[in-house]
């Protein structure tokens, strides 16, 4: 039974993971919770009858006190035996049946699922995001909106099916059986209810506005020890372990006001309602003598009534709780809202085509792109690289090099121009496509927290273990992987590189990335600085490996150090998002231009000579 409960919900059914999540609290929570609306109506239901159910004992224990009042034992057996029975039925049956169903709709059905649902469809939408999205904020930061998210909804949901229709069903229940006794008797619990409502009426947006201010400052605390943490080397290298302390301290300071700001509302609430409680209680209880003494009211209507204001009254302080709770939830969804639902920068056109790479021509036509500076980074490019060219990007810092292969790449979206792959134009192709046909070395390079073989292996997963160990061989990885061995005792290809390959040195990072490359094979091959963090003996037995790679492959490199591009087809001199001067390495020499002016800075003009 339990393991059909479980498979009730799906957290991983199909969905469209490129639907913008609402930005409002209330439809970004029903935008989650829709999938599983179905099982929040079961819950609701269940919730109501068991409300009336447990309502109905207190009226049911009343009418039980006036039958031995008022007669003999073999009378209510003759006469009431049926009833009884009947009653007994819904409470030894009906109730745990209906109690036992809630609790396995919540506990089973949604708490689990729904939370990984919630998860996992906030994931796959902020994985669509674009690069500039998460280099706008801590990875960490994000992560925790994405868990939180799933918890907080979950939460909300469970508390109002919970706690408030449970209390709203006990308090229409008390004012329909008082109203059949007395409208007199009716009347406290009414002015009780009326007040309870004019009290969260305030208490509510403020309690929302204050959990959102300590959930604003609990975001803040938590970005100042990711950054701590992320950037420890740093730290400790500049012996900022004071400042950093500092930092945190005033954002702590920060959660403690707020916190404290929250706390004073919910105490001034919880002591007005403390006064309504006992207000309730004691008005109920002297109308309930009055009316006895009148002969308006059974005794056992008295302590029914009386019974079900003291179950009010101590709800009361759980819906007090409760709703603090939601709001809390609220803060929490709120932060998530923020950082999950905002539009996705890069998207696929409607009708977007897998690239097809043949020869593997790139063309920029007339390309123009600013990064919303309003002055152009790149400036009506103009660039072809035929298929099979090797082609050299060169110039100073800032001329536009990088830029280019983020473009190619499609990392951003230009504003003006094309760009072409095979005369196919990649705005029009899908992204995953586009980025499969090209294989990329970056300068910094960072792998995943996982095995050297899965790392190896991320451009190719259905690579063979020949394969993987085949491109570290040809990647001069070979020899140091053997000697791998992590905190959990995996070794070579099993061991665990450390989050971003801290394990790693930075050569070795390099190789694995460049081993990766080898692995995946692709028709244009992107170099961005690829051996500049190996020394030289390794460099050299490198480049032997990148040029049997490159061979046959549309190539587009850029590095600082000449030395390693001066050989190759063409080389392109950007300054200013422009082409300056292009040519071989002995044409542009003899043009005495910038590249010549950076050639002899590097072979030794930058020391006067």
């Amino acid at each position: 039974m339990y393991k059909w409960l479980e498979r009730r919900i799906d957290p991983f059914a199909d969905f469209d993971p490129a639907e913008m999540p609402p930005d409002s609290v209330s439809a970004f929570t029903w935008h989650y919770l829709k999938p599983v609306r179905f099982w929040l109506g079961v819950a609701l239901a269940l919730s109501i009858g068991g409300g009336i159910i447990e309502s109905g004992i207190y009226i049911l224990v009343g009418w039980f006190v006036d039958l031995m009042t008022n007669y003999q034992p073999q009378e209510i057996a003759d006469q009431y035996g049926g009833m009884l029975i009947a009653a007994g039925i819904v409470v030894l049956v009906l109730r745990p049946i209906i109690f036992f169903c809630h609790e396995a709709i919540l506990s089973i059905i949604l708490a689990p699922q729904t939370v990984a649902l919630i998860r996992w469809r906030a994931h796959l939408y902020t994985l669509r995001h674009a690069l500039g999205y998460f280099q706008a904020d801590f990875a960490g930061r994000l992560a925790n909106r994405i868990l939180q998210a799933g918890h907080a909804i979950r939460d909300i949901a469970v508390m109002m099916l919970e706690c408030v229709v449970y209390v709203g069903v006990f308090a229409v229940t008390a004012l329909v059986m008082f109203a059949r006794i007395s409208v007199w008797l009716m009347l406290p619990m009414a002015l009780w209810i009326v007040f309870f409502v004019i009290l969260m009426w305030f208490f509510l947006p403020r309690a929302k506005e204050r959990s959102l201010a300590v959930a604003d400052a609990r975001s803040v605390l938590s970005g100042r020890i990711v950054d701590s943490y992320t950037n420890i080397l740093t730290v400790k290298l500049f012996a900022r372990g004071e400042h950093e302390q500092s930092a945190v301290r005033r954002a702590m300071e920060s959660v403690i006001q707020t916190s404290q700001y929250l706390v004073r509302l919910i105490v001034s609430v919880d002591g007005i309602l403390l006064i309504m409680n006992s207000a309730l209680l004691v008005a109920t209880a002297a109308f309930s003598f009055v009316l006895w003494g009148r002969g308006l009211m059974t005794p056992g209507e008295g302590a029914a009534g009386l019974a079900l204001v003291l179950r009010i009254l101590a709800m009361s302080g759980w819906v007090m709780y409760t709703m603090r709770s939601i709001f809390d939830q609220i803060g929490m969804i709120q932060e998530s809202m923020h950082t999950i639902a905002k539009p996705h920068a890069l998207i696929d056109h409607n009708e977007a085509v897998e690239l097809s790479v043949n020869q593997g021509l790139i063309e920029f036509k007339d390309v123009s792109f600013d990064y919303g500076l309003n002055r152009d980074v790149i400036h009506q490019l103009n660039l072809t690289v035929r298929p099979g060219e090797k082609v050299g990007l060169v110039g100073r810092s800032g001329a536009g090099k990088s830029t280019i292969v983020s473009l190619l790449l499609r990392l951003h979206d230009i504003e003006k121009g094309r760009i072409l792959i095979d005369g196919q134009d990649i705005a029009t192709v899908t992204q995953d496509s586009l980025r499969r046909q090209i294989a990329v070395v970056t300068q910094d390079t960072s792998l995943l927290h996982r095995s050297v073989r899965d790392n190896i292996a991320y451009g190719r997963p259905d690579a063979s273990d020949a394969e993987i160990i085949r491109a570290a061989r040809m990647a001069h990885a070979e020899t140091f992987i053997s000697e791998l061995e992590d905190h959990m005792g995996r070794k070579a290809y099993d061991a665990r590189v450390g989050e971003r390959g801290v394990k790693l040195s930075g050569g070795q990072r390099q190789r694995i990335a460049i081993a990766r490359v080898i692995l995946k094979n692709a028709p244009i091959l992107v170099l961005d600085e690829a051996t500049s963090a190996l020394d030289s003996e390794i460099e050299v037995a490198i480049q032997d490996a990148l040029e049997t790679l490159m061979a046959g492959k549309t190539v587009i490199a850029i590095a600082h150090r000449l030395s390693t591009i001066a050989a190759l087809d063409r080389l392109i001199v950007l300054d200013a998002g422009e082409i300056a001067e292009e040519g071989t390495h002995a044409e542009l020499l003899e043009r005495c231009g910038i590249y010549a002016k950076l050639w002899q800075h590097q072979s030794g003009g930058f020391l006067g000579v």
